[in-house]
């Protein structure tokens, strides 16, 4: 049941792209109109944390179970 969920709602994602990027249209108008730089400055740096955490978690785990096996194949 889960999995029918997700391919339909893939799918539903898939046929309306404009349902998908409708926050940047609505981040790009607010910059646009502003003069000052200082809210869209905000705006990168966020994207850029949003960006570079999932990386440095997932090459954390990577690095723990590189450990992990390493450390189970020199013991043998």
């Amino acid at each position: 049941m889960k999995k029918k969920i997700t391919v339909i709602l893939l799918v539903v994602l898939t046929l309306f792209p404009e349902l998908v990027e409708a926050q940047c249209a609505m981040c790009r108008a607010a910059l646009e109109s502003q003069t000052d730089t200082s809210q869209a400055e905000g705006i990168n740096n966020g994207i850029v944390y949003l960006m570079a955490i999932p990386y440095i978690l997932v090459a954390g785990l990577f690095f723990f179970i590189y450990r992990k096996l390493k450390s189970r194949t020199t013991a043998v």
